[in-house]
């Protein structure tokens, strides 16, 4: 596989179950926003997951490693990242168990057909428009802005998709949360668990974890914070716990 790497590729240990991703520094590495969302999704034996936005399929490959779903399949319409993401499947070994496609999320319902899924995870660009800075590199640029699609595509394909009473799970920006919440709602997502996230424990929160489901009834959990370091460099131990460490 070391010989089938494209300029500026690499390999990285993910630390699970002796699994590996293939990255590209020059476009997009994955983020610990992506680790955490699949710690905090829970993907039940049998169950079938869809991740929308899936870049280089981290996620679809650490929730093979952590939970016991039965298939695991990422969508990605930028086509380097969905080749990377395909070529880190085959490097572990999991063709039966993860299928990448290259697509568009607001097509989503129409690839994959209604009410196909239990699982919907998505960790989607977080920055309206301009909102924020832009990173002169396209990659990068799509990955963090809603250019290519918004948070309103991914909900209104991510309850087309979901099977009635199917979980969705997000990873987010507080700063959004009002219009998250609303919109999870106006979509029949209902919110039932969310968890801020902070670097430090004195300091404001910079992730929201959000699950929700699919035509139910109102009634949300907020759960204890999760905070990063405890000190700067040094994780809390429940961030080594979800890495694996």
């Amino acid at each position: 596989m070391q010989n089938n790497l494209l300029e500026n590729e690499r390999i990285d240990d993910l630390q699970r179950n002796g699994y590996r991703i293939i990255q590209n520094p020059e476009k997009f590495c994955f983020g610990m926003d992506a680790v955490l969302l699949s710690g905090f999704a829970n993907v039940k034996q049998q169950e079938k997951a869809l991740d929308l936005g899936t870049g280089t399929g981290i996620i679809p490959i650490l929730l093979k490693a952590k939970t016991k779903g039965a298939h695991f399949t990422g969508l990605e319409i930028q086509k380097e990242s969905a080749d990377m993401a395909r070529r880190s499947v085959v490097l572990n070994g999991l063709e039966k168990d993860i299928e990448i496609v290259t697509g568009d999320i607001k097509d989503a319902s129409e690839l994959f057909g209604a009410s196909s899924f239990d699982i919907i995870t998505t960790n989607p660009p977080y920055m309206i428009g301009q909102h924020g800075l832009q990173n002169g590199n396209e990659a990068k640029t799509i990955a963090r802005h809603e250019i290519l699609c918004d948070l309103e595509d991914i909900l209104r394909e991510g309850s087309r998709l979901l099977r009635e009473h199917g979980r969705f799970y997000m990873v987010h920006r507080p700063f959004r949360l009002a219009e998250i919440l609303s919109k999870m709602c106006a979509y029949r997502i209902e919110p039932k668990r969310m968890r801020l996230v902070y670097p430090y424990a004195d300091k404001e929160p910079n992730m929201v974890l959000i699950e929700g489901l699919k035509g139910g009834k109102p009634r949300m959990t907020v759960e204890k914070p999760l905070i990063v370091y405890q000190e700067p460099g040094v994780y809390t131990d429940e961030i080594y716990e979800i890495y694996g460490y």
